[in-house]
């Protein structure tokens, strides 16, 4: 792919990352996580992505404690509560190999992970966007301090 094209792709997630919020009654402490996937082949938001959050323990195992699946505008909110949103490391599995099944394509990935570290620096709200095709994929966040 020419730099162009990367280039092209990566604007449009981030024009897709500032995509006006979801309205939860006029305030967003419903969704300390929320997750935005746009397909990079049709230039789309990636609906119907299954995907699972899990925290890291002490003893360095994943405890899964939340899952969803996007919507049509490839988004999905509410995925765990401000009280499960505890400081420590956190990991988003993505199911891209069955999505893009479902779209007819093979793909390379089985899964995209995305491994952060949440509240390192207080109380935040997290936004992950990904960018998504059948043989890469590219994440961002965008963090915000949360409404008190």
């Amino acid at each position: 792919m020419d730099k162009a094209s990367i280039l092209v792709l990566l604007s449009s997630a981030l024009v897709f990352c500032q995509a006006a919020p979801v309205d939860h009654g006029g305030s967003d402490s419903h969704c300390p996580l929320t997750v935005k996937i746009l397909d990079a082949v049709k230039g789309v938001p990636a609906g119907n992505v299954a995907l699972k959050v899990s925290r890291k323990g002490t003893d360095g195992t994943w405890e899964k404690i939340g899952s969803g699946t996007t919507d049509i505008a490839g988004e999905v909110h509410e995925i765990i509560t401000e009280q499960d949103f505890t400081p420590g490391v956190y990991r988003v599995e993505f199911d891209t190999k069955n999505y893009w099944k479902a779209e007819g394509r093979a793909p390379f990935h089985e899964v995209a992970d995305v491994v952060f570290e949440a509240h390192a620096e207080g109380h935040r709200h997290y936004t992950l966007a990904l960018l998504l095709s059948p043989f890469s994929y590219t994440t961002t966040a965008v963090v915000v301090k949360a409404h008190d």
